[in-house]
């Protein structure tokens, strides 16, 4: 099991729920998810945060974005390839990073070679990930509230015996998989 601090409040009650994009996207001539709807109120935090480290907001990034905001679960480099293949894989990479750096995206290592990447937590719900260490599949996890309130007294436990001041928390659960077993 590997705990990790990343930027949602512990014990948020007001944590945003999963985003599901209702509305088409704004201009024909800008890379976009195919057939994916847009969702503008996500779209203007993602401009705002990118604002904030002086990057503009292009229609390649706002496509990944679309796209990790559709499918709702972590996606490979290859499968963000697969779904905008007029966004070139270097650029996506490019793009990761720098949506990364702006704390829009999250990076999960899991255990095989790819990494997978999801919006980050500020834009969609508190949740943990299940690791299949034989696959590398990702589950994210929404655990009950009587689990998180749990998991948070506990961090909060561990990080008061060392003088530390936690402002969030991240459980990745690492094992296998039921197709794996």
């Amino acid at each position: 099991m590997r705990l990790s601090l990343i930027t949602s409040e512990i014990g948020d009650p007001h944590a945003r729920p999963r985003q599901n994009p209702t509305r088409p996207p704004s201009t024909a001539t800008s890379v976009t998810a195919p057939d994916l709807p847009t969702d503008e109120p996500l779209h203007e935090l993602v401009e705002v945060q990118l604002r904030r480290i002086d990057l503009r907001y292009t229609s390649g990034r706002r496509a990944i974005v679309e796209l990790l905001a559709s499918v709702g679960h972590p996606v490979s480099i290859s499968d963000i390839a697969a779904q905008l293949p007029a966004v070139p894989r270097s650029s996506a990479y490019r793009h990761l990073v720098d949506l990364q750096g702006a704390g829009v995206v999250r990076r999960i290592a899991a255990k095989d070679e790819f990494a997978r990447f999801e919006l980050a937590e500020d834009l969609t719900e508190h949740h943990h990930h299940l690791l299949c260490t034989s696959c590398g599949r990702v589950i994210d996890v929404t655990p009950t509230p009587a689990f998180e309130r749990t998991v948070a007294a506990m961090v909060r436990e561990l990080a008061d015996r060392l003088g530390f001041r936690p402002t969030s928390h991240a459980l990745d659960v690492t094992g296998h998989c039921a197709d794996c077993g």
